[in-house]
């Protein structure tokens, strides 16, 4: 039992309509996820809608890290997924799976986001962004020879979506846990 109960939807705070309308960023460069068969996470709105102030705040945030990223799918999805594994966050890591897939991760490599950055098969930048994630969530800093094998490949603009996708993800999950937010049927 989540220690704040979510919101209906049919509860909510007018205000709410304009937080979610803020997960769309002005200059997407992705696509929203495709809603077919994905589960809608309504604990973790229903929970937002306890304040829609910090709602649309977090969800301007938030919605530049899924649709405005300078990274890749992939390579934010194996972020989000390996904080989700770090952080011990079912909810990120059940609302994530299905946009994993949608980015091109298989099943195989999903699991191996879960071994972490010495899994075989990965290549160098995915070891690194993987490696990148644990040394922030652990030491709050990339090191310096992860920040190298990052720099040879992504711009300024890319290393800081690295930081700033792993840090709202991080927020996320402590959220999640701290409220012990319950998975909505769908997730499960």
């Amino acid at each position: 039992m989540s220690r704040v109960d979510p919101i209906p939807p049919r509860a909510w705070p007018k205000e709410m309509r304009g937080a979610l309308a803020a997960l769309m960023p002005p200059a997407p460069r992705h696509p929203p996820p495709s809603p077919e068969g994905r589960p809608i996470p309504l604990n973790m709105l229903g929970t937002f809608a306890h304040h829609p102030g910090l709602a649309r705040a977090f969800f301007t945030f938030n919605g530049h890290m899924l649709l405005a990223t300078t990274l890749s799918q992939r390579q934010r999805e194996i972020l989000i997924l390996r904080v989700a594994k770090l952080r011990q966050s079912a909810y990120a890591w059940a609302e994530h799976l299905g946009m994993g897939r949608e980015a091109g991760l298989s099943d195989e490599e999903i699991g191996q986001i879960a071994w972490g950055p010495n899994a075989p098969h990965w290549d160098p930048l995915e070891a690194a962004l993987l490696r990148a994630t644990d040394e922030l969530v652990a030491d709050g800093e990339i090191s310096h020879d992860t920040w190298t094998i990052l720099s040879a490949t992504l711009d300024t603009q890319q290393l800081m979506d690295v930081i700033f996708t792993v840090g709202a993800y991080e927020i996320l999950s402590w959220m999640f846990r701290s409220l012990d937010l319950d998975l909505d049927g769908d997730l499960q």
